[in-house]
């Protein structure tokens, strides 16, 4: 993400639209809902992603291609584990698709660690093998969809 979350909504308070919507943190959002889930003033932080994108697309501002890569890296940790892991999904984009920022990255998650807001192991959710049936129909009905 170019701008934190709180640093977007400090750009949309001081009225950089133009900034905002071409910023790619909404686009770098999973829709996980656990920035929201978190949150101590319990700002709709997911929600507001959500809007940032509808109004970046109707202005004609979307132009962040690695956004579906981030999210098919965070697709594979929910088909394996059932949710997100957060440094294993930034750890996995950044080796494919940013190397170079694996250093940057590994900074911020040092501080994050030190605040024990960053698990070092990612955890499953029970029954996971429900979970990956389900997707599996999904994937099957879709490809249905698209042959037709």
């Amino acid at each position: 993400m170019d701008h934190t979350p709180r640093a977007l909504f400090a750009m949309i308070s001081a009225g950089l639209e133009d900034e905002v919507l071409s910023s790619n943190t909404p686009w770098y959002c999973v829709s996980c809902y656990a920035c929201t889930t978190r949150c101590p003033q319990n700002i709709p932080i997911t929600d507001i992603m959500y809007t940032l994108k509808e109004m970046a697309i109707r202005a004609g501002r979307y132009d962040h291609p690695h956004a579906a890569k981030f999210s098919e890296t965070f697709i594979g940790f929910v088909e394996q584990r059932g949710r997100s892991f957060e440094a294993g999904l930034a750890t996995r984009y950044h080796l494919f698709h940013h190397p170079q920022q694996v250093i940057k990255l590994g900074i911020m998650g040092v501080g994050m660690l030190r605040r024990n807001r960053l698990p070092l192991r990612p955890k499953s959710i029970r029954q996971i093998d429900q979970l990956q049936a389900i997707l599996a129909e999904a994937k099957a009905l879709a490809a249905k969809e698209v042959e037709a």
